[in-house]
């Protein structure tokens, strides 16, 4: 078989937009963003976009899923699946390439689910029957649709955000990372411009539902917003997820409104009903194998859902969504979780929860009670359900923990402590730092500070970002291929900045940073000459630390080198 290229179909509008790009730039995992929670391959020998049958397939889908990835050969779809790593993959298949290929990749944990799309149903029945994870055979798109919505949904709910006390490190700032997205006040005009504008440069979401958030974002709720089929949900679930923080920037608007509308509606719903005793809501989903194993060593500490968070007063309708979960692959198993709810700790804590049976996009469905994002539990018990068909169904008992809790102060008061001089933005980024992921928070910086135009914000960026640098390299400065010149964040002079470590360290834009500093350095002089104990009092070994010692040191040598290389330029 010729090798033929991957063909990428989006949907823009009423148009079909048709990308076609060669194997070496559809596999390198860091070309694709990843903002959803899953992605859809079509893989058969006889595509042809042109043809009126694959139009019309493709049509059909696109109502599911806006983005489809096509392959003609088999092995250029098995490296790019193999690359995967973030999202879970639903795949369509003709029934000949998938009897051979599918044996082969069913055990990879990123392959969610296979529909196996032919002319002949009974010819590939009898294989595709001992594989967990076909959906089934079809000899038409409709039912492959209508399994591939159910599929969506349940991979949405399986990916809500869960993290673990003791374990993840995330975990120890939940709270924070919570109280820093909620304390931004972004304006909300420019806010979904931007939404929108960057919703436009990815190939997975409708344009349709762009224009739709971008034109009629004020005439629903937050909550009909969050519960509607679009593409707010999984993009926030997918952001929190990964903390991708191009994600938590665009929706950063919409966690805060979502926020505000939960509590705003909390408020009014207990002024009504006043209830102070405790009640069980209920929750049913997939969990991989691996996140079943870490509750499993959490068992009696605590864990933290960290998205707004769904639930249900009907034990069997979330039953049959763990069920759901269970069935799949064998790689997840079904989790029925049981919360008990005080709400006399819901109110203590400020932890808003409302009925949105007749507030979301599914109005007057079953009664469903919605948590704000990063509610905290503690896990009571966890016993496997008897069931027929499966042992892979778990009942997980759950208790909402509140902010007076021992175990969580124990855990986030020193942070608090430590993080108590940032808000917004600011800590978020922090946070990242102390998670080990600089890059994020570089990235998160760097947006700030193009968007920013207040002196003292810029300064405090620009610190974060030679944060950020110092923990890239463990130094504050490394020479590079032209060395690294440091870039004071105001006029002050090189001492000022010093004493509040206000610097921002880059090895670029070269010609327009070493000017600054020769000024600076001059400057440095000059004040160290007329008043030698005010300098000292900056710069002095009894009044620095350790780092700012050996940073000073740096600081004048690099100083020197630059300005000699200044010098012997003008000359």
């Amino acid at each position: 078989m010729s090798k033929q290229k991957p063909t990428k179909t989006a949907a823009s509008g009423a148009t079909t937009m048709i990308t076609t790009t060669n194997h070496a730039a559809v596999l390198p995992r860091l070309v694709r963003r990843v903002i959803q929670n899953f992605l859809l391959v079509w893989l058969d020998a006889n595509f042809d976009a042109s043809n009126e049958d694959f139009k019309k397939s493709l049509q059909h889908l696109r109502k599911t899923v806006a983005s489809i990835t096509t392959f003609t050969d088999s092995q250029e779809a098995i490296d790019f699946l193999s690359v995967i790593k973030e999202e879970k993959v639903f795949m369509i298949v003709s029934g000949s390439l998938g009897q051979q290929i599918i044996p082969e990749i069913e055990a990879w944990p990123q392959l969610e689910s296979i529909y196996v799309f032919c002319g002949n149903q009974a010819a590939h029945e009898q294989w595709a029957r001992k594989i967990r994870k076909v959906r089934g055979v079809h000899t038409s798109i409709e039912p492959i649709c209508e399994a591939l919505q159910v599929d969506r949904e349940n991979c949405d709910r399986a990916m809500v955000p869960i993290t673990f006390n003791g374990i993840d490190a995330l975990f120890m700032y939940t709270p924070l990372l919570k109280e820093a997205l909620l304390d931004i006040e972004d304006d909300d005009t420019t806010s979904i411009k931007e939404l929108a504008e960057y919703c436009r440069l990815q190939d997975d979401i409708d344009e349709d539902e762009i224009r739709m958030v971008e034109k009629e974002y004020h005439q629903h709720t937050p909550i009909w917003w969050f519960t509607a089929p679009f593409f707010l949900y999984p993009m926030l679930n997918c952001g929190l997820r990964l903390m991708n923080v191009d994600i938590i920037l665009k929706l950063g608007f919409f966690i805060r409104h979502l926020h505000q509308h939960i509590d705003n509606l909390y408020q009014e719903q207990q002024s009504k009903t006043k209830i102070t005793a405790t009640f069980k809501v209920f929750r049913g989903q997939g969990l991989s194998v691996d996140v079943f194993e870490k509750m499993k060593q959490t068992k009696g500490g605590l864990m933290s859902f960290n998205n707004f968070l769904s639930t249900n007063e009907n034990r069997e309708v979330s039953l049959q969504f763990a069920h759901e979960g269970a069935a799949k692959n064998s790689d997840t198993v079904g989790i029925l979780f049981i919360m008990n709810i005080d709400p006399t700790i819901s109110s203590k804590s400020s932890i808003p929860y409302v009925d949105i049976s007749k507030e979301g996009f599914y109005e007057g469905d079953e009664p469903e009670i919605l948590f704000t994002s990063h509610t905290i539990f503690r896990i009571d018990q966890i016993q496997q359900i008897h069931d027929d068909h499966t042992d892979r169904l778990w009942q997980v008992n759950l208790t909402l923990v509140g902010n007076d809790n021992h175990e969580l102060d124990k855990v986030t008061s020193p942070i608090r402590k430590e993080l108590s001089w940032a808000t917004g933005w600011s800590q978020l980024g922090h946070i990242l730092i102390q998670l080990d992921d600089p890059t994020k928070a570089e990235k998160l910086y760097k947006i700030l500070l193009e968007k920013t135009s207040s002196d003292e914000e810029r300064s405090n960026y620009n610190y974060q970002l030679g944060e950020t640098r110092h923990q890239h390299i463990h130094m504050m400065i490394e020479a590079k291929s032209e060395g690294c010149f440091i870039k004071c964040c105001t006029k002050t002079d090189i001492t000022t900045c010093l004493r509040c470590r206000q610097m921002f360290y880059c090895d670029e834009n070269y010609a327009q940073h070493r000017l600054d500093l020769s000024q600076q350095l001059e400057q440095l002089i000059i004040e160290k000459n007329n008043d030698p104990c005010q300098t000292q009092q900056y710069v002095s070994i009894e009044n620095v630390d350790e780092w700012e010692r050996c940073l000073f040191v740096k600081i004048q040598l690099v100083a020197k080198q630059v300005k000699q290389m200044s010098l012997s330029h003008d000359i």
